[in-house]
């Protein structure tokens, strides 16, 4: 399992995304920790089992970056609801409320504060949550993450979501 065993599981009419996805694979405007993190990262918050399996065998990341990389994917799955609810709430006084929900692992991710950051900016991307996508970019912003880096992880965002997207519609269809 592959890049290029996920590549064939993308049909004709999704050429583009089989195009971005060997583009996103190979760029290097991220090393390859952050680079394969936000890859697997963004699959684990989708859950499609192919596009999971394939990047996370593609990945050449540490057990502890892998783990890193599954925990931002968890627990942005729990903070992007919560944070995006308080967003679209039109009565602010649920911002003031403490979230009473545990985030350890913000503190202590097992990797690079920057590379957890960057994923949990990915995931907050595939999720949808505006609130925690400007707190991430803040951060990377602080720690000197250029617009080019932090651009090259909502790519690599965007190409894992619309990839899990197709498979998962192709799978339907063949239901």
């Amino acid at each position: 399992m592959s890049i290029d065993a996920l590549r064939d599981l993308i049909p004709a009419y999704a050429k583009d995304l089989s195009l971005n996805l060997s583009t996103l694979a190979n760029e290097t405007t991220l090393n390859d920790q952050q680079k394969w993190g936000a890859f697997v990262a963004c699959a684990y918050a989708i859950g499609v089992p192919e596009v999971v399996q394939n990047l996370s065998a593609a990945a050449s990341l540490t057990p502890e970056a892998l783990n890193a990389a599954k925990a931002a994917a968890a627990i942005m799955g729990m903070n992007n609801v919560y944070y995006r609810s308080l967003h679209l709430l039109h009565n602010k006084e649920y911002e003031t409320l403490r979230a009473g929900l545990r985030m350890n692992i913000l503190a202590n991710p097992g990797v690079d504060k920057v590379d957890f950051e960057l994923w949990s900016l990915a995931v907050s991307a595939v999720n949808g949550c505006g609130l925690c996508l400007d707190s991430h970019e803040k951060v990377l912003r602080q720690h000197n993450v250029t617009n080019v880096q932090v651009q090259a992880a909502l790519r690599i965002a965007a190409v894992v979501n619309a990839v899990s997207a197709v498979i998962r519609g192709e799978k339907a269809a063949t239901a």
